[in-house]
């Protein structure tokens, strides 16, 4: 893999463009993925509309990190597609997904109303708590367009990497799932702000609320725009959704009077 981060050019000419994206945050039961889809089907009949709605990473089953016997993705994929058609919006979240080949991924799925969809696995697993004993890291970096919008894909620990996710004047928009703990939430909240601000995108972090075997998580879900501000955010323990509003325009009229990723470093990522 290699991604040159320079010398791109500013390929989003739809400065009319808006887009009202809402996070879910919510809790997950522990390895019971028929009870967190009759749970957030409950949640989600109670929103009104909006054009992407971003769950929290491994929605279906909690982050399991040293692998499980809950792999098989057809009902969490099938729900998420079915949500996209009835709602006419894109759904992303991720699930933790058993390759042809056995290899398990936490693959983020971008799924769209047409039941079409790409997918993203995590590139950066979380080693502290054995991830890397059980998953594959993903090796491509994941942009996707949904309604002349474009969005990079990551997933919980990515957040802490920022070299992985530089904007190359290639997006308008990450995507950040998670489950993240309590005991760390300012990092998230610090790190979710950092990256807006230096890739002059917005950024929509979607974390988990409640507890698993191992950590307890509150939240703290929130869209950030380019100049760091929160546009939308969920109570800290509670469920809900939060709407916010993606205004390209603006974030147009900004980057060209302070372009400062025209002045980013000239590098290239390799992986060894």
């Amino acid at each position: 893999m290699a991604i040159p981060q320079k010398h791109c050019k500013f390929a989003n000419s739809n400065s009319n463009l808006s887009m009202k994206v809402a996070i879910v945050q919510h809790d997950i039961v522990w390895a019971q993925p028929t009870e967190n889809l009759r749970h957030l089907s409950q949640l989600l009949d109670r929103q009104s509309e909006a054009d992407l709605y971003v769950l929290a990473e491994t929605f279906t089953t909690g982050f399991m990190a040293k692998g499980n016997e809950t792999t098989d993705i057809s009902h969490g994929l099938t729900w998420l597609q079915q949500q996209a058609k009835e709602k006419d919006a894109a759904f992303a979240a991720s699930i933790a997904t058993k390759d042809e080949d056995g290899s398990l991924r936490n693959r983020l799925f971008f799924v769209r109303p047409d039941g079409t969809y790409d997918y993203y696995d995590k590139h950066h697993l979380f080693s502290y708590a054995g991830e890397t004993d059980a998953y594959v890291a993903g090796q491509e970096r994941v942009i996707v367009e949904w309604r002349r919008i474009r969005f990079l894909l990551q997933v919980c620990y990515d957040l802490r990497f920022p070299v992985f996710s530089r904007n190359c004047l290639d997006y308008d928009a990450v995507i950040y799932v998670a489950n993240w703990p309590t005991p760390r939430i300012d990092v998230w909240q610090t790190l979710l702000k950092a990256r807006a601000l230096e890739n002059q995108c917005f950024v929509i972090g979607v974390n988990r609320i409640g507890e698993d075997p191992a950590c307890t998580y509150s939240g703290a879900s929130a869209i950030i725009d380019a100049y760091g501000k929160t546009i939308a955010h969920c109570n800290d323990h509670e469920e809900g959704i939060a709407i916010g509003e993606l205004n390209i325009a603006q974030l147009l009229r900004f980057r060209e009077k302070f372009p400062v990723l025209q002045d980013a470093d000239d590098f290239i990522l390799k992986n060894q």
